[in-house]
C-alpha cells in the first residue's frame, strides 16, 4: 500500500500548531509576570535540516527572569567570557562524525545592554555543541 504524500506533512503541521500555541499561549502568561527590562534578553534557536524542526529559548543573564535556558548560569559565563560575540565563543575539542545534518543556530536581542543579531550553522548538532558549548544546549 503506498502511503499519500500529506501523511509525510502531518509532522510538521504538528509542529507549526504547537508553535502557533505557545505564541498564543505566551502573552497570557506573560500578564501575570513582572515584565523584564526593555532590551533584556537573547532569544536563542536552534533549527535542523530543512527547517523539519525548530527549539528556541529566552536567556536572559541581566534578571535571570524567567529561566527558560536549563543551563542559564553557564551559558551566560560563556557568552560573557566572548563578551558577547559569538563567534569567539569558547569552543571545546572533540570528535564529531562526517555525517551531514546541518543545524542553524541563531541570537536575536539584546545581551547586557548590547545588541544582539547572530547566526551560523554547523555541519551536524555535534559540531554546534563543541562550538557553543552550554549556549545552544536546550
Amino acid at each position: 500500500m503506498r502511503s499519500r504524500p500529506t501523511s509525510r506533512l502531518r509532522p510538521a503541521a504538528a509542529v507549526a500548531a504547537a508553535l502557533v500555541s505557545l505564541v498564543v499561549a505566551a502573552p497570557a502568561h506573560a500578564a501575570h509576570e513582572t515584565a523584564p527590562e526593555r532590551g533584556s534578553g537573547v532569544f536563542l534557536t536552534v533549527t535542523g535540516q530543512d527547517n523539519a524542526w525548530v527549539r528556541g529559548v529566552l536567556l536572559d543573564c541581566v534578571t535571570r527572569r524567567p529561566a527558560h535556558h536549563p543551563h542559564a548560569a553557564e551559558a551566560c559565563a560563556a557568552i560573557d567570557a566572548a563578551h558577547g560575540d559569538f563567534d569567539a565563543l569558547p569552543a571545546k575539542q572533540g570528535i564529531c562524525t562526517k555525517q551531514y545534518a546541518p543545524v542553524t543556530v541563531s541570537a536575536t536581542g539584546h545581551h547586557r545592554g548590547k545588541p544582539v543579531s547572530w547566526n551560523k550553522t554547523y555541519g551536524n548538532a555535534c559540531e554546534m555543541g563543541y562550538s557553543t558549548g552550554a549556549v545552544f544546549r536546550f
